[in-house]
C-alpha cells in the first residue's frame, strides 16, 4: 500500500452550516498511525484542521476518536490494519467544538462529582503511610487502567437521552467503584450516597456499549454492578467493608 485516503469530519460551528467529510490522499509509511496521518494533513495539506492529542503513548486518552466505525485511540491505531481508506469522526453524541474536537465538559463535571481521590477517616493519622497489600491493589488493577478518554461516555445510550447532562456515565461510576474498593479509602457511605441515585448507578441499564467501546478493554459495567450490589446490601444491612 503506497497511498492511503483519510476522510476526515470537518465542522466549524461558527462558520459552517453543515458538517462535511474532506478527503486527503497521504503517503503511507510502515508503522504509520492515524494520529501521524492527522499531523501530515495539518502540516502538509490543511493547517486549519483541529484535533486533540497529548502523550502519543495511549496513556492520556486525548486522541480518542470514532475511526472506521469503532472507538479507537488515534495514537496507537495502525493505518495498515484499517486498509487504504480511513474515515475519522469525532466521538458521537457530544457537542462539536471544531472538527474532531468535542466538548468534554459534562464528562469532566460528572467525574469531579464522584470525588475521584482517596478520603481517609477523620481520625486517620495522615502523617503515617497507609500500606496496601498486593492482593488489595490487584483487585482494582482494571479500574486504574482507565485513561478517561471518554469513549465509554460517548457510547452510552443513557448519556444520549440525558438532557440534563447530569448522568455520571460509565467512566465516573467505574472510578467511584475504584475508590470504594480501595482498602485505603474510608468514605464508603459518602461514595454510595453520591452515586446511588438516578443520576448514578440506577440510570445504567447494563447495555455493555461502554465495555465494547473501551480502547483499554475495561468492563465498566462490572464495576457499576458492584456499586449496585453494595447499595442494595446497605439497604438490607450488609456492607462490603
Amino acid at each position: 500500500m503506497d497511498k492511503v485516503t483519510f476522510n476526515v469530519f470537518r465542522l466549524d460551528p461558527e462558520v459552517d452550516e453543515e458538517p462535511r467529510l474532506d478527503s486527503y490522499e497521504l503517503e503511507f509509511k510502515e508503522g504509520m498511525t492515524v494520529l501521524q496521518g492527522l499531523f501530515d494533513i495539518l502540516e502538509r495539506h490543511d493547517g486549519s484542521l483541529s484535533f486533540r492529542y497529548a502523550c502519543r503513548e495511549s496513556i492520556c486518552g486525548a486522541c480518542a476518536l470514532f475511526i472506521n466505525g469503532s472507538y479507537r485511540l488515534a495514537c496507537r491505531t495502525q493505518v495498515k490494519n484499517l486498509g487504504s481508506e480511513v474515515t475519522i469522526l469525532p466521538m458521537p453524541h457530544l457537542e462539536i467544538i471544531k472538527d474532531l474536537v468535542v466538548d468534554m465538559t459534562p464528562f469532566w463535571d460528572n467525574y469531579e462529582r464522584i470525588k475521584p481521590y482517596l478520603m481517609p477517616a477523620e481520625e486517620a493519622d495522615l502523617d503515617k503511610e497507609r500500606l496496601q497489600s498486593q492482593a488489595d491493589r490487584s483487585s482494582i488493577d482494571e479500574m486504574i487502567d482507565c485513561i478517561l478518554c471518554g469513549a465509554c461516555y460517548s457510547s452510552c445510550p443513557s448519556v444520549w437521552v440525558d438532557r440534563s447532562r447530569e448522568y455520571a456515565g460509565p467512566a465516573a461510576l467505574l472510578w467511584a467503584y475504584r475508590f470504594l474498593a480501595d482498602s485505603r479509602d474510608d468514605a464508603d457511605d459518602e461514595r454510595i450516597a453520591l452515586v446511588g441515585n438516578e443520576r448514578g448507578i440506577w440510570r445504567c441499564h447494563t447495555i455493555f456499549n461502554c465495555a465494547d467501546a473501551c480502547p483499554k478493554d475495561i468492563n465498566q459495567t462490572w464495576s457499576i454492578q458492584q456499586l449496585k450490589k453494595d447499595a442494595v446490601g446497605r439497604v438490607i444491612g450488609l456492607k462490603r467493608k
